[in-house]
């Protein structure tokens, strides 16, 4: 696919989903299944208006039934079923439904409820559902076809590859999802990241928590197992989008979300960044400075503490301060920035849900929480 899009000044080459992939291979076995003629490209036209001319690969042609490819390309997104083949395998069947849809070897089976497919269905989502459909009753009216065919969708490959995915978490097992709502891939959607994470707060909704446990990443969920009473898989990574997540949250009637987190993410709330990536601002030692200098931290240090890389490092000029002047500004500096904390995060829920953030140093370990931390934690525990 040769079209582009520049994000942060670079040209990046767009792509197509698993979803427009099988949609293709399904439209392409039709064709070829009933009407007896080998097909070696297929066009599709994706939800998003876009037109694809796609090479038909792997073809099997049987008495009864045919099976074929497309090879999925994600553009210059890092996506992990890059340069997979996603297979159709499409046959007559009987029954009064027109087309029945199922997922093959390497495609994921749902096993936990608020999936976009019920449980025990096959992972291909909504929309990937309807291009199939679709595209297979468009090959049955030009063949004049007006019994039931059956279609599967297959990802050899799938399996393997689900494990570098967020299905495992989500209670897909045995392969990848079929997916994609607008059938392109745009290379490091924040979109699709956000889609992700509301995936996974609306299936613990829906198994009945009230209360919920966010972290942005690996550091966070490497403290919650062996720092806090609940077990690290509780917890819903949020990556950068924390504002995203707590709204998220508030959309789907939780009652409380308790954020853990590195000081170095987290500090940047207290500045009123509800996305946390550096390209979108790196205030971390200002925050900090900020907060020690109105604590009492001298001048001297404060020109010291901005000069610092990171956030350690600014924690160890507090130490230093309290160990050689008796001062307290380790402690009133924390207690400044989790109060802040505290303030920012109510404001982003309006009040209408409990928050809390604790907040932790490699080097250090616990620093601080906020004022209703532990009791959500509690909550979480008992949930």
């Amino acid at each position: 696919m040769e079209e582009y899009v520049v994000k942060d000044g670079k040209k990046l080459r767009l792509g197509y989903t698993t979803g427009s992939c099988s949609a293709a291979a399904a439209k392409a076995a039709a064709y070829m299944l009933l009407t007896g003629v080998q097909k070696d490209t297929v066009s599709l036209v994706t939800p998003s208006g876009k037109q694809l001319e796609l090479q038909v690969r792997n073809i099997v042609m049987e008495q009864g039934r045919v099976t074929c490819s497309i090879k999925k390309d994600s553009g210059d997104d890092p996506d992990v079923t890059g340069g997979t083949d996603i297979f159709a395998e499409v046959c007559y069947a009987p029954g009064p439904e027109k087309i029945l849809i199922d997922g093959g070897k390497g495609v994921g089976r749902v096993t936990r409820k608020g999936l976009d497919q019920p449980v025990g269905a096959a992972a291909i989502n909504s929309v990937p559902r309807k291009m199939i459909r679709e595209n297979v009753e468009e090959v049955c009216a030009l063949a004049d076809y007006k019994g039931c065919l059956s279609v599967i969708i297959s990802v050899p490959e799938g399996e393997r590859l689900a494990k570098k995915t967020f299905n495992p978490r989500l209670g897909i097992e045995g392969g990848i999802s079929i997916l994609g709502t607008t059938g392109i891939v745009e290379p490091m959607s924040e979109q699709s990241l956000v889609e992700t994470i509301r995936v996974e707060l609306t299936q613990r909704r829906e198994e009945g928590a009230q209360y919920i446990l966010l972290t942005p990443g690996n550091y966070g969920e490497e403290y919650i197992r062996e720092h806090l009473p609940v077990p690290p898989e509780t917890a819903v990574m949020t990556s950068n989008f924390i504002g995203d997540s707590l709204g998220i949250c508030l959309e789907l009637g939780y009652k409380g979300a308790v954020l853990v987190g590195h000081i170095g993410k987290l500090v940047k709330l207290a500045g009123g960044m509800m996305n946390t990536h550096s390209k979108y601002g790196d205030c971390r030692l200002e925050i900090m400075t900020a907060h020690a200098a109105a604590a009492g931290l001298s001048s001297a240090r404060v020109r010291e503490m901005l000069g610092c890389v990171t956030c350690d490092d600014a924690l160890r000029i507090l130490q230093e301060e309290d160990e050689q002047k008796g001062l307290s500004l380790w402690k009133d500096t924390l207690d400044s920035l989790q109060k802040r904390i505290a303030f920012i995060m109510d404001h982003r829920v309006f009040g209408e849900m409990e928050t809390g953030a604790v907040l932790f140093s490699r080097e250090y370990g616990w620093l601080c929480e906020t004022e209703h931390a532990g009791t959500l934690l509690e909550k979480i525990k008992e949930n």
